[in-house]
């Protein structure tokens, strides 16, 4: 079941994706909902974030080739860094170029949608915790990146964790497939197959550092191809199965 958050007019609505249409939901996504028959075309509203996350932890250098293209040794132990909510976007959202930097990457990527309060969750159990997945995009200003050597300030600007349109609830994760389209270009092309931590040891790693609660995000990390955007591009992250993410890059206002 795809899931999604969107506005009608001023009005922030909640709703299932059903055979072409937004049908608006009432109740929680993680607990008890009811499906009315009010319906919204896809095109015709817009899509906010899908869930609001309290915090968006992300797995870094999760795939070999991505690490290697960066000139980065391949980690042992998930390497973990987390992004504010401030910087959660959505669908056809914007991102800003920060005035301060002078390369900002993409970075698509799978993300987790947790669906329990949780802690210290075993590998086993791991889906269990789980509500579903979505689209993400990890913006990264990567010259701010190289010189701080830490990654808070390059991956926490406002619009830099745009994730949607859908949350997919009913997913393989062994079958993603996450595609970066960039000006209609593919760009990044990779499978769940090649990365060095899979989703079970993520959840088991996360939830044995923090407590887990319903609508927290997890990035599991960016195949190889990541690049440079500038302002009038378009980036899209596409996963078969859950959907498309689509971006335009601006540049910021100082």
């Amino acid at each position: 079941m795809k899931f999604c958050r969107f506005k009608d007019g001023k009005v922030e609505k909640k709703g299932v994706f059903i055979d072409g249409k937004i049908k608006e939901m009432e109740g929680s996504m993680f607990d008890d909902f009811v499906i009315t028959d009010r319906e919204f075309d896809a095109d015709g509203v817009e899509f906010l974030p899908p869930v609001l996350p309290s915090k968006f932890p992300c797995i870094a250098r999760n795939y070999v080739a991505h690490a290697k293209e960066l000139g980065n040794d391949v980690p042992e132990i998930p390497m973990i860094f987390l992004k504010p909510s401030t910087a959660v976007n959505a669908h056809k959202g914007e991102v800003a170029i920060p005035a301060e930097s002078e390369q900002v990457d993409y970075e698509g990527e799978l993300a987790i949608v947790i669906g329990k309060k949780c802690r210290k969750v075993k590998r086993e159990d791991a889906e269990s915790v789980i509500f579903g997945y979505t689209c993400m995009n990890d913006y990264t200003a990567r010259d701010l990146q190289k010189i701080d050597t830490k990654f808070t300030r390059a991956k926490s600007f406002d619009s830099f964790a745009p994730i949607g349109p859908f949350i997919e609830t009913e997913f393989d994760w062994r079958k993603a497939h996450v595609k970066t389209i960039k000006n209609g270009k593919t760009v990044q092309d990779g499978t769940a197959d090649l990365m060095i931590f899979d989703i079970p040891a993520i959840v088991e790693f996360m939830s044995g550092i923090m407590t887990l609660l319903p609508g927290d995000v997890i990035a599991t990390g960016t195949p190889a191809g990541v690049g440079r955007v500038d302002a009038g591009d378009v980036v899209e992250v596409e996963i078969e199965g859950i959907g498309r993410l689509t971006n335009k890059i601006i540049n910021g206002v100082d």
